[in-house]
């Protein structure tokens, strides 16, 4: 398989196609490509029974699809968690050595990394870690701050695996964990005020992050 086509697991997973349709918007904005790119890529991973496409409805990933999906993702956000608290790296910079890290590494060793992290059962921002078995375990909420109605008060659960998002989270200072209240949305897709519950302090979040920043 493609590191391309595994990127595409990955992201289809941590947008919640093991649960629910993902719609071909969401990929290409995820992963910054155009439309048609992902009606082509969705069709081959049709094809090869790794993901499910209802028209007008989105995509989901097959029980094939899930499991390659499901260990694609342990073994990256067990190597982000190294990176970071082991190493000493910013949560913006993670990203693409564990993608690296991810591709190169074999079991033996991911039981062991994992054995050594003490069993983590999350990444740095936010991620369930699936277990090396599969099986029932409880995922992350789903649910996006874009959808999020004014006066709101909701915490933020998780952000979505992305360098230029992790980096811009870290500029506006929006922390995991932390409860904020969503105080207005501007028009046409514009940026979306919120404030922070502890502090009182208000920021923005762009509209198009706002959909990659996980709520309860």
């Amino acid at each position: 398989m493609t590191p391309k086509k595994e990127d595409y697991l990955k992201i289809i997973f941590e947008l919640g196609g093991k649960q629910k349709k993902v719609a071909n918007k969401q990929l290409a904005m995820a992963l910054g490509v155009a439309a048609g790119s992902v009606t082509e890529m969705v069709g081959k991973l049709v094809k090869e029974g790794l993901v499910a496409h209802t028209p007008y409805a989105g995509i989901s990933l097959t029980a094939k699809g899930r499991m390659i999906a499901e260990r694609l993702v342990r073994r990256h956000r067990l190597w982000e968690v190294f990176l970071t608290d082991k190493l000493g790296y910013d949560l913006s910079d993670v990203h693409d050595d564990a993608e690296v890290l991810e591709h190169v590494t074999s079991e033996n060793l991911m039981d062991h990394l994992e054995k050594f992290l003490d069993y983590p059962d999350q990444c740095p921002h936010g991620g369930v870690i699936p277990p090396k078995d599969g099986g029932d375990y409880q995922e992350g909420s789903h649910t996006v701050l874009a959808d999020i109605a004014d006066g709101t008060t909701v915490t933020v659960e998780r952000f979505i695996d992305n360098r230029d998002l992790l980096k811009y989270m870290g500029d506006i200072d929006l922390k995991l964990g932390e409860q904020i209240l969503v105080v207005d949305h501007a028009p046409f897709e514009g940026p979306i005020t919120l404030k922070v519950v502890a502090t009182g302090e208000t920021t923005t979040v762009g509209f198009k992050a706002a959909h990659y920043v996980f709520v309860k």
